[in-house]
C-alpha cells in the first residue's frame, strides 16, 4: 500500500509557491509580483506582498475554514469577489444557466459542483491549487451536499476527466475552471459546448495567454498583462475594475 503524504501545494498571493504539510505551512517561494489590491481587501489582509505576510495568510485560511486539512469546510455563500470565478458559477447554476461546475477542491481533487454554495464554498477563498492529498471527511462532505469526486483513492486533479465525469453523470450545461492553455485546448476538442474559465493566470507568456484566451468563454485577469493584451480585441464583455 502507498504510504500515505498529507501535502498541499497552492500558488496564491503574487503567484507565491506554498507547501502545506500537516496543516502547517512548511515553505513559501518569493511571489513574482510585488502588490495586489485585491489581496489588501481579503480576510486577513496582505497590505504587502511578503513571505512572511502570506504565510500570515495561509495559516489564516487553516485556521478559519480548515483549508488543506480534513477539516475543510465545503459550503459557503457568501461573495469574496465581486467578480470572482466561484461567485459567477455560483450565480450561472443559481440561475439555471449551468447545471454543474468541474473544479479543484484542496482535500478532494477534480470534483463536480452542482449547487451554489458548494461552488462558493470550495472556491471562494480557495486559490491556485497545484497538488493537494485525498481526505476522505472532505470528501464526504462533497458528496452528501450533492457533489461528486473523481478520484477518492488520490485526489487526481485533471479538469478533462472530470468533465467525462460530468457528462456521465447525465449533466448538460457544464463549467470547468482550468490554468493550463493545453487544458482548455483539450476539453474544448472533446467537449465544444463546455463552458470554460481561465483561472489563476498571472505568470503566463504571450503564447499561453494567446491559447488560453482562445479556448476559454471566460478569463479571470488577475495581474497578467498577458491575458490583458490577449482579449483587447476579443472581449465582448468585462467586468471588475479592482485590479488594474
Amino acid at each position: 500500500m502507498k504510504e500515505f503524504t498529507d501535502e498541499h501545494i497552492i500558488e496564491a498571493i503574487g503567484r507565491c509557491r506554498i507547501v502545506v504539510r500537516n496543516g502547517k505551512v512548511v515553505d513559501v517561494s518569493d511571489p513574482i509580483i510585488a502588490d495586489c489590491p485585491l489581496a489588501k481587501r481579503f480576510a486577513y489582509p496582505v497590505p504587502e506582498i511578503t513571505k512572511d505576510a502570506v504565510k500570515a495568510n495561509i495559516e489564516a485560511r487553516i485556521q478559519s475554514f480548515g483549508m488543506c486539512t480534513p477539516n475543510r469546510e465545503v459550503l459557503d455563500t457568501r461573495t469574496f469577489v465581486g467578480f470572482g470565478a466561484s461567485e459567477l458559477l455560483s450565480f450561472g447554476i443559481h440561475a439555471g444557466i449551468l447545471d454543474a461546475a468541474v473544479i479543484a477542491c484542496d482535500g478532494a481533487g477534480t470534483v463536480i459542483a452542482t449547487t451554489p454554495a458548494l461552488v462558493q464554498g470550495i472556491g471562494g477563498r480557495m486559490s491556485g491549487l497545484v497538488k493537494t492529498s485525498p481526505y476522505p471527511a472532505v470528501m464526504d462532505q462533497i458528496e452528501s451536499n450533492g457533489g461528486f469526486v473523481l478520484d477518492r483513492d488520490g485526489a487526481r486533479m485533471d479538469a478533462a476527466a472530470g468533465m467525462v465525469l460530468a457528462y456521465t453523470q447525465g449533466f448538460k450545461k457544464i463549467a470547468v475552471t482550468v490554468a493550463l492553455p493545453a487544458d482548455a485546448e483539450a476539453i474544448r476538442k472533446i467537449h465544444p459546448g463546455a463552458f470554460i474559465v481561465g483561472v489563476h493566470v498571472s505568470g503566463l507568456t504571450k503564447d499561453e495567454a494567446e491559447r488560453l484566451v482562445g479556448a476559454s468563454d471566460l478569463v479571470t485577469a488577475c495581474a497578467s498583462k498577458t491575458i490583458r493584451e490577449a482579449v483587447a480585441d476579443k472581449a465582448l464583455v468585462q467586468a471588475g475594475i479592482s485590479i488594474p
